[in-house]
C-alpha cells in the first residue's frame, strides 16, 4: 500500500513502515522489525515508543520479551478526531491573534473555472450582502453546476445578494430562481462581459468568457467606492 496516507495522516515514514508490517505480521520483537523493514534498531524503538503514546501499537511481554502488535487501523479516525477537537479548543485564540494584527491590503489573480470558484467560497465564508454590478445571466453554461452549490450555500446561510443584469437577461430562467436575490436591469447597451461583486472589504472583478479571469482586491477604501457607485447605477436600474 501507499504509506504516504499514513504520513499524511501523521505518521513519519518510519512509523509507517513499522506499523503496516506489524499488520501483516501480527506480532514481532523490535529484532525482527528491524530486519523486516532494514530501519536500525535504535530508530525502530524511539518509532515503536512513539506508535505506542499514539495508541497503534500495543505490546505484551512474553519470557521477558517485548511482542509488539498493531491496534485496529481505525484508530487513525480518532487520532483525526483529537487533532481536530484541539484546533477547535484554541481556534477562538487563534482568530483573536489574527483580528490584533493590522489589516492586509492584497490583490490576487484568479484564471479559469476552478481558479474562479475560489472567490464565490470566500463570499459563502464572508457572510454579510454581496453587491454584483454587470450579473452574467450565462454562468451556468460557463461553470457548470457549481452556482447550484453556490446558491445553495447563501440560501443555507441567509446571504441576500443585489444584482444588476442587462435586461435582455429577464427572458432567462436563471435570473427568474436566483435566490435571496433583489434584482434590477440596465438597457443591453450598458452590458458587458465583466462583472463587479461587493461583499465585505473586497471587490472582485470577473470578465466572464469560457476562461473566466478574476481579480480579488482586498481594500476597504476601494469597496467604499465601489458601493457608492453600485448604488448610484441600482437608483437609475430598473425593476
Amino acid at each position: 500500500m501507499d504509506i504516504k496516507v499514513l504520513e499524511d495522516a501523521g505518521l513519519t515514514n518510519t512509523e509507517a513502515r513499522i506499523y503496516t508490517m506489524l499488520l501483516r505480521s501480527g506480532s514481532a520483537m523490535a529484532g525482527k522489525i528491524s530486519r523486516d523493514t532494514g530501519i536500525h534498531r535504535r530508530s525502530v524503538y524511539d518509532a515503536i515508543e512513539r506508535l505506542v503514546e499514539k495508541g497503534l501499537v500495543s505490546y505484551i511481554k512474553t519470557n521477558n520479551r517485548n511482542y509488539f502488535q498493531a491496534e485496529d487501523p481505525k484508530r487513525f479516525i480518532e487520532l483525526l478526531k483529537e487533532k481536530e477537537e484541539g484546533i477547535k479548543a484554541v481556534l477562538p485564540e487563534l482568530e483573536g491573534l489574527k483580528k490584533m494584527a493590522p489589516e492586509t491590503k492584497e490583490t490576487t489573480f484568479y484564471r479559469g473555472k476552478l481558479a474562479i470558484r475560489s472567490i464565490f467560497d470566500d463570499q459563502i465564508n464572508e457572510g454579510g450582502e454581496i453587491l454584483v454590478l454587470g450579473g452574467s445571466e450565462n454562468v451556468n453554461e460557463i461553470m457548470g453546476y457549481y452556482f447550484i452549490h453556490y446558491d445553495k450555500e447563501r440560501k443555507k446561510k441567509r446571504i441576500n445578494v443585489k444584482i444588476i443584469f442587462r435586461e435582455s437577461a429577464k427572458k432567462g430562467d436563471y435570473v427568474k430562481n436566483i435566490p435571496l436575490a433583489d434584482i434590477r436591469y440596465i438597457p443591453d447597451k450598458n452590458s458587458s462581459p465583466l462583472a463587479i461583486n461587493i461583499y465585505g472589504n473586497k471587490v472582485a472583478i470577473i470578465l466572464w468568457t469560457n476562461e473566466p479571469i478574476g481579480i480579488l482586491i482586498k481594500e476597504k477604501a476601494i469597496a467604499d467606492g465601489y458601493t457608492k457607485y453600485f448604488d448610484m447605477v441600482w437608483e437609475s436600474a430598473k425593476r
